[in-house]
């Protein structure tokens, strides 16, 4: 299985999977014309995807979804409060396909699994997306981590996970009262050091990447969020620690079955 994080912050997120004869994009918060851009950038293109899923209706998630899949003929999945929190955004789409919350959705080489998390929207999800022998999870856009998605996380090969602010930082940052006790909320965004200790929980052996996501432009840096992670995997130097950028897309990462 392979992967590249398109881009991923406030300014506009998408995910990138494939295995086999498979492919699929995990939102859509770039314009049609970006998206192809960035997937150029690792010799993907949009005419091979299969399928491209939605996590919440939040405009930098959604933003070219409509678009690509009317463009590229594509099936776009999203569970009912997904599509009730965003028809109007999207348009018409070239096929609905809507999911239940927690049900698995067999694409091909692809079984993709959504759990729920806690976010502003109607019926925000993270995913699970495995093939017969690797798995990765993607879970941003959330304010707490529930038992549920431990438990979806937990032995995964890959993770993309949310390590979005500093609280210093969105504590004595521009934003306005009202906005910093949005984020911090539990129906707001994970801050370094809870993800960190999130994080600590879910080492396993055969973790082997681990992309730090959604970092706040305003309220976070690179450097802060690693040594917030580098802090829990200690001298352990056998899983890779990536941030997404908000720019450009990420490497292509490969995930491969791991002896241990």
């Amino acid at each position: 299985m392979k992967f590249s994080v398109l881009g991923s912050g406030s300014k506009g997120n998408a995910l990138y999977i494939e295995s086999g004869q498979t492919s699929i994009l995990i939102d859509a918060g770039f314009s049609g014309k970006e998206i192809e851009k960035r997937l150029a950038v690792n010799n993907r293109n949009l005419a091979a995807l299969d399928g491209l899923f939605l996590t919440h209706e939040h405009g930098d998630h959604i933003q070219g979804a409509g678009v690509i899949s009317r463009r590229c003929r594509l099936p776009l999945y999203a569970n009912e409060g997904t599509y009730k929190g965003s028809d109007k955004k999207l348009g018409k789409v070239h096929k609905r396909m809507e999911f239940e919350t927690g049900r698995v959705v067999q694409l091909k080489d692809l079984k993709i699994r959504s759990f729920s998390i806690s976010h502003d929207t109607f019926d925000p999800v993270g995913f699970l997306v495995s093939d017969s022998n690797v798995s990765i999870a993607c879970c941003t856009d959330t304010g707490k981590v529930s038992k549920l998605v431990a438990s979806r996380l937990r032995g995964c090969d890959a993770l993309v996970l949310e390590f979005n602010h500093d609280p210093q930082m969105l504590k004595s940052g521009p934003y306005p009262l009202s906005l910093q006790q949005r984020v911090r909320s539990p129906h707001g965004h994970l801050a370094n050091e809870e993800a960190a200790s999130f994080l600590k929980t879910l080492l396993h052996d055969r973790l082997q990447t681990v992309v730090l996501a959604h970092l706040s432009e305003t309220n976070n840096t690179a450097e802060l969020a690693l040594k917030s992670a580098m802090a829990v995997l200690g001298e352990d130097q056998s899983c890779l620690l990536h941030v997404a950028a908000q720019d450009v897309p990420s490497e292509l990462f490969t995930i491969v079955v791991k002896e241990v």
